[in-house]
């Protein structure tokens, strides 16, 4: 497998050792907090999950399948040379689903105020709404795109309103937000949506633009955080979610929307949630962590290429 040129190794032991365990397996040259224009944020929590839980596990196993994984990516190029930092894995909080996206919120922000591109690995979709937080306060004219099975639209779910059941409802009422994917309501959303009309596209109202997706660009802003569920892609891709949802999107659909996005948006932050690994079954991993891949590099713009190009401008962040 291609890796970039080997560092010395940070143990400093004098024989050969393992790639690191960080996102992308790399060394310190590409993964210093320091050299980094992105930070991943490991986020293993699943106090809410429904049916089947696990999330939690997420994003151990999205790390795991990175670090097997080519660093030259076919449409963003070696997007490791812009450097990419994993922070430790944020400790759940016991005192429940609010806590923790306070929690969150305040581990984005750190990585905001320190000029660097959020990618949050989850775990639920509830902690979104904590990323969201952090981002709305410090980006003027933020909105949301939210790739989902489920609308999440609830304004309480089994006795809070911080459930992942209910997490577009609260990001709503922070920034404007669009969503593709749906194909999952209560009809307690059904209703509310009925009389309170937003941006959402099913599978089949996606389709049906026929690639022509200025609708879907229109409603959002210059500036976008993206929360990606997996379970808004079809579950032939990606089965290891806690509710899989016939009919899904799939690879190039999504990754042909969130390069459209990138195109015309700059995008602050974003999400991948609600990985539940299946054991013997690592496509779902694989998929996952080649979608974060991408979407670092759609934020940042291609990497250098084998020629020795340095990395393109691209929204270019401080």
């Amino acid at each position: 497998m291609t890796q970039p040129p080997k560092a010395p190794a940070s143990s400093g032991a004098p024989w050969p050792t393992g790639l690191p365990h960080n996102f992308g397996g790399l060394e310190d040259e590409f993964a210093s907090l320091e050299a980094a224009r992105a930070v991943v944020l490991p986020v293993p929590y699943d106090a809410t999950t429904t049916y089947q839980g696990g999330t939690r596990l997420g994003p151990s196993a999205l790390i795991a399948a990175s670090r097997n994984m080519e660093l030259y990516d076919e449409e963003v190029g070696a997007v490791y040379r812009h450097g990419i930092h994993t922070l430790a894995e944020l400790e759940p909080a016991a005192a429940g689903p609010e806590a923790m996206v306070e929690r969150v919120e305040q581990a984005v922000g750190w990585i905001l105020d320190r000029g660097k591109l959020p990618a949050m690995l989850g775990g639920e979709h509830s902690i979104t709404a904590g990323a969201v937080r952090a981002a709305a306060k410090r980006t003027r004219g933020l909105s949301v795109l939210q790739i989902d099975a489920h609308g999440d639209m609830r304004d309480e779910y089994l006795g809070t309103p911080h459930s992942h059941a209910c997490v577009m409802r609260r990001v709503r009422e922070l920034v404007p937000a669009a969503s593709v994917g749906i194909r999952s309501l209560s009809e307690e959303e059904a209703e509310y949506l009925a009389s309170h009309p937003l941006p959402i596209w099913s599978v089949r109202q996606f389709r049906a633009l026929g690639r022509r997706w200025e609708p879907i660009l229109a409603s959002l802003t210059d500036q976008v955080f993206i929360t990606v569920d997996l379970d808004g892609l079809d579950p032939s891709f990606v089965p290891a979610t806690g509710t899989p949802e016939p009919g899904g999107l799939d690879w190039y659909e999504l990754v042909d929307l969130l390069r459209a996005v990138s195109e015309r948006s700059r995008i602050e932050g974003f999400d991948v949630v609600e990985l539940s690994p299946l054991p013997g079954h690592v496509a779902s991993d694989f998929l996952a962590a080649r979608l974060v891949y991408r979407m670092i590099g759609l934020a940042l713009g291609r990497g250098s290429n084998a020629a020795g190009e340095k990395p393109a401008a691209h929204h270019a962040r401080a």
